[in-house]
């Protein structure tokens, strides 16, 4: 069954802000295949077979720890990723914070990154600050002006914030949470990815 090209995201945001933050307008991408689709509104959404999965854009941007220094998606070819986008004002970021890093800590022997993008803070070091208390332990992109983001998909609700997205191996999207995560949530679905056979070349 083809999926719907359209999505109404206004619905979408509306539901998905009892559990999360927002901020922002929605963008649309150039670069990817990727175009997000979430059928019934739903928050958790996964794109499978492989073959239907697109890709997303050019992800890129300054290190949030590391002035000066780029980070980018392509730094982790062939690794599951997991691109979660938080902000240091955002109490659900914060409340999923040590959920991720469990996650992160118990699947990157198995090939798994994960990369943060954080938005909406203007001051770098209350962002810094985060990063620092949670004891986060992978990447991520300053993007207070949240253009990055436009590197997700087209119709993707950049106005939704915590969102996560899970790529596979080639860094096609396989899954999408526009919501707070638990371990519990995220880790299977990461193990699953880690698991299945590689692209060939």
């Amino acid at each position: 069954m083809k999926r719907a090209v359209h999505t109404i995201v206004a619905l979408l945001c509306g539901v998905v802000l009892l559990s999360s933050c927002a901020t922002g307008t929605d963008a649309v991408a150039t670069g990817g295949t990727f175009d997000f689709v979430s059928p019934g509104g739903e928050t958790r959404i996964f794109y499978d077979p492989p073959a239907d999965r697109g890709t997303l854009g050019t992800l890129t941007g300054e290190d949030l720890m590391n002035e000066g220094q780029t980070i980018s998606l392509d730094d982790f070819e062939g690794e599951v990723v997991v691109v979660n986008v938080w902000g240091a004002w955002c109490a659900p970021c914060r409340n999923e914070a040590d959920d991720l890093e469990e996650v992160y800590q118990s699947t990157k022997d198995l090939g798994v990154a994960f990369l943060g993008i954080n938005v909406r803070d203007n001051h770098r070091d209350k962002a810094q600050d985060f990063v620092v208390d949670q004891q986060v332990g992978y990447p991520s992109i300053y993007d207070p002006s949240m253009r990055s983001l436009l590197a997700l998909g087209r119709n993707y609700p950049t106005s939704v914030v915590p969102t996560t997205v899970v790529l596979d191996r080639e860094h096609r999207v396989a899954a999408v949470y526009l919501t707070e995560l638990l371990a519990s949530d995220l880790q299977p679905v990461v193990e699953r990815l880690a698991a299945e056979p590689r692209q060939e070349q």
